[in-house]
């Protein structure tokens, strides 16, 4: 019997689709490598904003993004974007994150948290390289300032920390996981790549990954992506 619990959460990955479903039939694909990650694997600890710590829960991650790659678009592509999103930040029950005695378990609703925005990189581009776009963790944010290819986005580490006056500030680029170390779900992040039939997607200087999606929208010749999987929870495998 289907239960109420699994009608809402069908409906909440419903939603997650929705926003992310701009990808044309006709679409080609780019072949993308992210070094160090394999499709599937694990993300290592270098490239996060909060890792597991060896006393304690989690600590200050490394922050640097990884190398990213993409093979050259069809004819048309005028511009790429990179976009990275973890389809299984809790939607619900937020108070519970990071929470002595409590687990996130994995019937929570989910929904998607952008962690690097990228847009009007040139057709000329096909590489990003390791460090060049976040070499550090930055309490408040990284600046607009111009990234190693194409205009930075704001990602969801502004939205997240609004109410911290420790952390708040607005976060441009990469900046990497941060899972609750108390989730039972292990999170999917997804390293995408999309070329596009135009130079500039003409965003305003504060835009963010769903503005970016918008805008891509009939705009998309190609598209490919990396899956990397990350965790803090030791029970789940994470390690310092």
């Amino acid at each position: 019997m289907t239960t109420i619990k699994t009608i809402v959460i069908g409906i909440f990955a419903a939603a997650l689709a929705a926003e992310l479903a701009v990808v044309p039939a006709s679409a080609s694909t780019l072949k993308v490598t992210v070094d160090s990650i394999k499709d599937g694997g694990t993300i290592a600890n270098k490239y996060a904003f909060c890792a597991p710590a060896a006393q304690g829960h989690t600590t200050a991650g490394s922050n640097i993004n990884p190398s990213i790659s993409w093979s050259k678009g069809p004819s048309g592509t005028k511009s790429y974007a990179v976009i990275l999103y973890d389809t299984d930040s809790p939607a619900e029950q937020r108070e519970k994150m990071n929470k002595e005695g409590v687990t996130m378990t994995a019937d929570i609703p989910r929904k998607n948290f952008f962690h690097w925005v990228l847009a009007d990189i040139p057709p000329s581009v096909t590489s990003i390289k390791e460090g060049a776009d976040s070499s550090a963790r930055v309490v408040h944010g990284k600046p607009a300032t111009p990234s190693a290819a194409g205009l930075r986005g704001l990602n969801d580490y502004t939205k997240v920390t609004a109410s911290n006056d420790a952390m708040k500030g607005q976060y441009y680029g990469y900046d990497g996981p941060c899972p609750p170390w108390n989730d039972d779900d292990v999170h999917h992040y997804h390293f995408t790549v999309y070329a596009l039939s135009v130079s500039s997607l003409g965003l305003p200087k504060d835009f963010d990954g769903p503005a970016a999606m918008d805008a891509m929208k009939g705009k998309i010749v190609a598209q490919g992506e990396v899956l990397g999987l990350y965790t803090q929870n030791p029970a789940k495998g994470a390690k310092p």
